[in-house]
C-alpha cells in the first residue's frame, strides 16, 4: 500500500558541508525538506521507491536498480567526510521486474553507488529512518506519457503490496530559469515552470499531461520525466497535493510537495 509520497528537490548545495555559505540561501527548500521528513517518519513506511531523472544518458528505458546494499557520498563536490549506506529491497524490486520487465521498457543493474540526485533528499528523509529499505529507479529518454504510464503500471504493483511504501520524485524544475543559472538563461522557462508548479497545486491532471514535450529541453525542463512518473502513480488515488515551497536562487527550480494519501 502507498503510505507516502512527494517531490523533493536533490540540489548538493542543501547538503552544508557541500553548499557552505549557499545553502543558506535554499532556506525555503530546508525548512520544507524538515517538515517533510517529520511526516515521513509518521507514515512509517517500511520501503522507499525513489525515482531520480538522473539515468544513462540517450537510453530508451526505465533502470531499477536491483542491489541489494547501496552507498554514497559528495566527494565530487568537496565534501570528503559524508558517507552513507542503505539496504534494498529484493523482493519488491523482484516483484516489479517480474511484472514490468515484459510490458515496459525496463533495464536492471545492481550499481551499489548511488548518485546525488538520490543520495540528497535519502539525506533528509531518512535522518530517524536508518532502517528504511529502498529501490531506485531513473527515468528514460521516453516522452512523458510513457512516464505516466510506466507509474500507473507500478502503481498497480503497489497498491497490491501489504507493506507500507513511500514514493518520492527527486527533481528539479527547470534548470533555466534566470542569468544565475549555470545551463544558461531561456526566455519563457519562468513562465512555463510557474505555470508547471501551478497545475500541480489545483491537482489538474488534464493540464498536467497536456504539457508539450517539445518544449522541455529548451526551457531546461527533462528532469519534469521523473515527476511524471509520481503522477502515474497517484493517477487513481485520491490524494490531496499540499505545497511546502517553490524558489530558485541559483537559476533552477526547487519544488517540495507531499501528496496526502
Amino acid at each position: 500500500m502507498l503510505s507516502f509520497s512527494a517531490i523533493t528537490p536533490h540540489t548538493p548545495l542543501l547538503i552544508s558541508t557541500v553548499g557552505k555559505d549557499n545553502t543558506a540561501k535554499l532556506r525555503l527548500s530546508l525548512q520544507s525538506l524538515q517538515n517533510l521528513e517529520a511526516d515521513f517518519y509518521s507514515a512509517q513506511p517500511e520501503t522507499l521507491i525513489i525515482i531520480s531523472p538522473h539515468g544513462q544518458a540517450g537510453i530508451n528505458s526505465f533502470v531499477l536498480n536491483f542491489s541489494p546494499n547501496y552507498s554514497g557520498n559528495f566527494k565530487e563536490f568537496g565534501d570528503l567526510v559524508t558517507k552513507t549506506e542503505y539496504r534494498g529491497d529484493n523482493a519488491l524490486s523482484y516483484k516489479l521486474k517480474e511484472a514490468l520487465e515484459t510490458k515496459k521498457p525496463l533495464q536492471l543493474t545492481t550499481e551499489e553507488q548511488l548518485d546525488y540526485s538520490f543520495l540528497v533528499p535519502l539525506h533528509f528523509l531518512c535522518a530517524h529512518r536508518k532502517d528504511i529499505k529502498i529501490v531506485p529507479i531513473s527515468s528514460a529518454n521516453l516522452s512523458l506519457d510513457e512516464h505516466f504510464k510506466f507509474g500507473q503500471a507500478l502503481a498497480e504493483e503497489i497498491l497490491s503490496e501489504t507493506k507500507r511504501i513511500a514514493v518520492i520524485a527527486s527533481a528539479e524544475t527547470s534548470n533555466k530559469l534566470s542569468k544565475a543559472s549555470p545551463n544558461g538563461y531561456a526566455a519563457g522557462a519562468k513562465k512555463f515552470d510557474q505555470k508547471f508548479v501551478d497545475l500541480i497545486k489545483q491537482k489538474n491532471c488534464q493540464g498536467i499531461l497536456a504539457i508539450d514535450d517539445k518544449q522541455l529541453e529548451k526551457l531546461g525542463c527533462l528532469e519534469y520525466k521523473a515527476i511524471f512518473v509520481l503522477f502515474g502513480i497517484l493517477a487513481e488515488h485520491n490524494c490531496e497535493p499540499k505545497f511546502l515551497s517553490y524558489e530558485y536562487p541559483f537559476g533552477v527550480g526547487h519544488l517540495t510537495m507531499e501528496f496526502g494519501v
